[in-house]
């Protein structure tokens, strides 16, 4: 019987957790053996009781069980635990399986420990994304939680209120909201916003989004050159500082004019592009509010400070990182379920089996015993990339 490891995350300020009652129940009945850190899901107001109820055991000898688990299930990548003095990886069994987000561009540091201990990487951050594959991708499901929540946030820091008003003492107009990236978190902005009653226009360097966005009801801002600025998986290509600028210069007029703009343009394994410089921040009206989603890779904000809430030429810029875990409810639900689905494709028969001929697997195991199977990751820890 495979055992499995959930344990609490350590990053500062993290609420999620890899796993839920509904999940755990799942997981024994699949034939495994569950054991969730004490306080785990505490963060996501889940009772160790209800871990206990649904079948798991819990444990607080952190790093007796890393050491004798088979699998372990996380949210972040492996990181050095303070309290303990000792790297995550450095206590993983060796050849055991973690799933989770690994990000190895940003974390060579885990990579190289988890390949030393021949561990197993499956990275919930590289699965394809195929048609497949959509009941494991955990980057939309956090995504879509992170765009509903930029738009609270936005709407809390703004000094208006979003949707037209008549009232007796007078006409209140929309408020006018610029979203920069029609990705999932995007849309989902697109569409909190709208049932907010506000008026939203949506800037993205692939044309393929124009009719999404026009669905949910949002008005696209044409850029000339657009069409060919995807990838064959759906994702926005880095683009050229000469479309950059383009860009901005067509986006510049709508973003001056809005009350709210929330940029979520990411690009994978890069710093996040620069979309909203200094100069058009200083344009802006007082009073008005940008959302950086993109802060956890640098911002997309000239101005912004990641992990913070600032006000720079009258204007509040809120770049607050690991937007997901402010909803830590859903966001643990929603990301439980992709790694219960992830498992249920990882199992044969009781037991972990990893088909490399399979798309999914091949496509999202970063490390197998030792092997850096990822050929651009491999090569970033050859050229002494930095984590």
């Amino acid at each position: 019987m495979p055992t499995v490891f959930v344990p609490k995350e350590i990053v500062p300020d993290e609420t999620r957790v890899a796993a839920v009652p509904e999940t755990i129940k799942k997981l024994v009945k699949e034939g495994f053996e569950v054991t969730v850190e004490k306080g785990a899901g505490a963060g996501a107001f889940i009772a160790d009781s209800e871990f206990e109820s649904a079948g798991a055991k819990l444990g607080a000898d952190v790093a007796a069980l890393f050491g004798a688990s088979d699998v372990v299930l996380k949210v972040h990548p492996p990181r050095q635990n303070e309290a303990l003095g000792r790297h995550e990886a450095d206590m993983m069994k060796e050849g055991s399986l973690l799933v989770s987000f690994l990000f190895p561009f940003n974390n060579r540091e885990a990579v190289e420990k988890l390949a030393a201990r021949k561990v197993t990487a499956f990275a919930m951050d590289q699965i394809p994304r195929i048609t497949r594959a959509q009941s494991m991708d955990a980057l939309t499901s956090q995504a879509n939680i992170a765009g509903y929540k930029a738009v609270l946030m936005g709407a809390d820091a703004l000094g208006k209120i979003l949707p037209m008003m008549m009232t007796a003492a007078g006409t209140i107009p929309p408020a006018r909201v610029v979203i920069m990236g029609a990705g999932v978190a995007g849309l989902q902005a697109i569409a909190t916003a709208k049932r907010l009653g506000a008026v939203v226009e949506v800037s993205d360097i692939r044309a393929a989004v124009k009719e999404q966005v026009q669905s949910l009801g949002g008005k696209f801002i044409e850029v000339e050159g657009a069409e060919d600025m995807e990838t064959e998986g759906g994702y926005a290509k880095e683009a050229t500082p000469e479309f950059l600028k383009k860009q901005r210069e067509v986006v510049r007029q709508h973003v001056v004019a809005a009350d709210m703009v929330i940029t979520t343009a990411l690009v994978p394994g890069k710093p996040a592009p620069k979309l909203i410089s200094a100069d058009m921040v200083k344009e802006m009206r007082t009073g008005s509010v940008i959302v950086d989603l993109a802060a956890d890779q640098g911002g997309n904000c000239e101005l912004s400070e990641p992990g913070k809430v600032v006000t720079k030429e009258g204007v509040t810029i809120v770049a607050r990182t690991n937007v997901a875990s402010l909803v830590p409810v859903h966001s643990s639900d929603m990301y439980a379920k992709n790694l219960l689905v992830v498992m249920k494709h990882l199992t044969k028969e009781g037991q972990i089996h990893l088909d490399f001929e399979d798309e999914i697997t091949a496509g999202s195991v970063v490390i197998h015993q030792g092997e850096i199977r990822k050929e651009a990751v491999a090569e970033f820890l050859k050229s002494g990339g930095k984590s």
